[in-house]
């Protein structure tokens, strides 16, 4: 295969190699230094020849090697090397295209007075500016600055970290801190810190071009008031720009160059699974991948010489990804891939590894059909006025959406989940509702089914299934808590009343995603309460007795609430093994108040904390602790109710025992205020 040489040491140079090889095509990049060739990158495809050429030997390496084109890539700085380029490739009949940077991008007002043509002139100005001089232009032409006996001590070169840089710095006098080695370019904020650091006064710079950090130097100078000396451009105007070279090149590769060189990674949604509800773009995708990860199914039947890794997790794919030399990689999704996916997590995980720079890709994410809005659309109904619920492969409070909704969409996760849907409904006694279930859908063996409870347990076929409930009973959703007392099973064990549960579940304060620690659960209410409110909420119930914990565990199924735990055993170890609360309600201690408030702590220094105390050394114990927890927004509020009863023809108030509710905050600096 032929090849293209190209004379490097730039920016441009690395750029266009790496682009070469990205398409699959050869090149040889030759670099003058050994940290020229550091800093390229190994790739498939790529040689790298490294030292400098007299034009002889120039002559000898193109009639070595089956070239196809030479690109002079060289700093525009580096005149009598791209004069030798041309000699050398003028007799061979090797095309010789020169890859020029732009560098005419001095700002507006400040070109007058600053440039100039050499850099004896420039070192010449300079013995007429006091202060520390900065020296941006490169080792080669140190000489030319410390020769002058006057600049020298007031001279820091900024150059490679290479050892011809740092040799050149010392054979002309520059040493120790007036060195500054570091690879470039440097950001406005860099340049910045490096003028205020060495308490630069005049900055000398070539005019290198964006790639070469031109104008960020000019920016800097100009926010810390530095001069800027700028030796102007020897280069004759008679190249070509990276676009044009490149134009060139595919002319004489016959090969059109996809201009990105980075790896591009294709997140799709697949649909169903079915090819005929595939988007174009994805088809596209698919058929231009060399990689495909997905499950089995996805995978199945997709054609062409593509290698297929059965699997879809961010663990999996990314050790995978980094082994692989390839243009192209494509995950499949099923359904759509921000509805209920994967793709969300698997792109945060492809982002952060490109931006630390461990994968040089680029990602896209492709939407496709979910399985809601095929349905929607097989059965003529609309979808934005349902309630969508997933149990594929989560919880989800089932029972109380299609309770309190007339149209349910539900992802699942087979077979399985469909038969426990069924008992559900049949349990609760909710033999009205109407479920059609897509089965297969997009597959030839696709089916609507309508099923009533009955039919839905007693489903035998295996496969891919989701739903539309249809409840024409749903009740209103409550928009506050408040249950009333007889909505709970009851036994013989105390419960929070209704009141008192009304304003503690306000003094908690919860909020969505809230992990809230119920202590001293009794009969369940307050947990119930707090997990009705939303499906975002997770409540973990924790109850020492067991016919309180079993009680708080039939109201939980009562009310079909996934998203409440029981947890039977005594606070604080009960908490062991989960997760860290962001509330806690304690509607009993057994004696263990400092505790359970200190183990609380522990778990999460800024929980707020709502406590119910109906005695007297209850509440004694708990404003004694305040005194020396580390709280903010302290409250005590005493609730006293009175019911009116009938006795006779008249009504009279009966009262209840008062209750303290307290509530506070942890402060996490864990100093209580004086």
């Amino acid at each position: 295969m032929k090849q293209t040489l190209i004379f490097s040491g730039t920016t441009e140079g690395r750029r266009l190699a790496e682009l070469l090889c990205a398409n699959g095509l050869e090149c040889t990049v030759c670099v003058a230094t050994e940290y020229g060739e550091l800093v390229m990158e190994k790739r498939p495809g790529l040689t790298v020849h490294q030292g400098r050429m007299t034009p002889e030997e120039m002559k000898q390496l193109l009639r070595s090697g089956d070239f196809l084109a030479v690109v002079d890539a060289t700093h525009p700085f580096a005149t009598a090397v791209s004069e030798n380029i041309r000699n050398s490739t003028a007799e061979s009949g090797i095309p010789c295209l020169r890859l020029q940077r732009d560098t005419d991008i001095l700002p507006p007002g400040r070109k007058n007075g600053l440039r100039y043509p050499t850099h004896e002139a420039c070192a010449e100005a300079l013995k007429e500016m006091p202060g520390n001089i900065l020296l941006t232009t490169g080792s080669k032409d140190l000489s030319l600055y410390s020769g002058q006996k006057e600049l020298l001590p007031r001279l820091y070169a900024r150059v490679l970290p290479g050892l011809e840089s740092l040799s050149l710095c010392y054979e002309n006098g520059i040493e120790g801190k007036h060195i500054i080695a570091m690879q470039g370019p440097f950001s406005v904020e860099m340049n910045e810190a490096m003028i205020r650091q060495y308490d630069i006064r005049t900055l000398v710079t070539k005019e290198s071009g964006k790639n070469g950090g031109f104008p960020e130097k000019i920016q800097a100078a100009r926010s810390t008031g530095t001069k800027v000396l700028v030796i102007g451009n020897p280069e004759r105007a008679d190249g070509d720009s990276f676009e044009e070279v490149c134009e060139k090149l595919e002319d004489l590769t016959g090969k059109k160059l996809r201009r990105d060189s980075r790896m591009r990674i294709s997140l799709i949604g697949m649909g169903m699974g079915g090819k005929t509800l595939l988007t174009r773009e994805a088809e596209c995708r698919i058929q231009e991948a060399e990689l495909l990860f997905g499950a089995r199914r996805l995978l199945a039947g997709i054609p062409g010489p593509a290698e297929k890794v059965p699997c879809y997790l961010a663990e999996d794919i990314l050790p995978y990804l980094k082994g692989k030399a390839v243009q192209n990689a494509a995950v499949l999704f099923s359904g759509d891939t921000g509805f209920y996916s994967g793709a969300q997590k698997l792109y945060d995980a492809l982002q952060r590894e490109t931006e630390a720079g461990v994968l040089h890709a680029r990602v896209e994410v492709l939407p496709g059909i979910s399985s809601v809005s095929c349905l929607a659309a097989r059965l003529g109904k609309s979808w934005h006025d349902a309630a969508i619920v997933s149990i594929h492969g989560k919880s989800a409070n089932v029972l109380g959406t299609v309770r309190t909704n007339e149209k349910t969409f539900l992802l699942v996760s087979g077979l399985a989940d469909m038969k426990a849907l069924g008992a559900l409904f049949l349990e609760q006694r909710m033999e009205n509702i109407r479920i059609t279930a897509g089965y297969q859908l997009s597959y030839p063996e696709e089916q609507i089914l309508r099923l009533n409870p009955a039919d839905c347990a007693a489903l035998e076929k295996e496969g891919l299934y989701v739903c539309l409930i249809e409840n024409p009973q749903a009740e209103k959703k409550r928009l506050t808590h408040g249950l009333p007392d007889s909505a709970f099973l009851r036994g013989r064990v105390p419960m929070t009343k209704e009141e008192i549960r009304a304003v503690s579940v306000c003094k908690l304060r919860l909020c969505r995603d809230a992990v809230l620690y119920d202590v001293g659960s009794g009969t369940g209410s307050v947990a119930v309460e707090c997990a009705s409110l939303s499906d975002r909420i997770q409540v973990y119930a924790i109850e020492k007795k067991k016919e309180a914990a079993l009680l708080t565990e039939k109201n939980r199924e009562k009310f079909g609430l996934a998203n409440l735990s029981v947890a039977e055993g005594e606070a604080p170890q009960a908490f062991e093994g989960l997760p860290a609360p962001t509330h806690a309600f304690l509607g009993g201690s057994g004696g263990n108040m400092k505790e359970i408030l200190a183990a609380l702590y522990r778990k999460n220094p800024r929980l707020r904390v709502v406590v119910n105390a109906v005695t007297l050394e209850t509440l004694s114990e708990i404003t004694g602790l305040l005194k020396t927890l580390p709280v903010e927004e302290e409250e005590i509020v005493q609730l006293q109710v009175s019911r009116a009863e009938p006795v006779g023809r008249y009504r009279l108030m009966r009262a209840e025992n008062p209750v303290f509710i307290v509530s506070f905050t942890f402060r996490e600096n864990g100093e209580k205020d004086e």
